[in-house]
């Protein structure tokens, strides 16, 4: 069998050894929020079977959806579809060879997480 130590170094580099970084920190939230809007979508879709079931259960379901919990679990729902939104277009751009470069990748990051809050805020304003 093979020797997987090979002198006590690690195997990978550990999140101890990078300074967290703008677009490391990006990458991570990118992630968390792909995941995270599946919270959002089952919630929409148990308001809608709930409707589907009687109005004594909807009655109940949109209670607890417009709840104050219930309206900042989908704020931040809407808000995690936006900025994946944003950052995926941002990645569309990288997949297409653009934007490569320190400066615009930091900038594309501020600008990813700015239009995630404006677009919040404006589905805020408008509902």
């Amino acid at each position: 069998m093979a020797d997987v130590n090979r002198g006590g170094r690690p195997l990978s580099p550990h999140l101890q050894v990078y300074r967290m970084q703008w677009t490391m920190l990006l990458s991570i939230t990118h992630r968390i929020t792909g995941a995270g809007m599946m919270v959002g979508a089952v919630l929409v879709v148990w308001w809608l079977v709930a409707a589907a079931t009687g109005p004594d259960y909807f009655a109940f379901v949109d209670g607890l959806m417009t709840s104050w919990i219930g309206t900042l679990v989908m704020i931040g729902s809407a808000w995690a579809l936006f900025y994946h939104l944003a950052n995926g277009l941002r990645h569309l751009a990288w997949d297409l060879g653009l934007g490569f470069d320190l400066p615009t990748a930091q900038a594309t990051g501020y600008a990813a997480v700015a239009a995630s809050v404006a677009l919040t805020l404006l589905l805020i304003l408008l509902a």
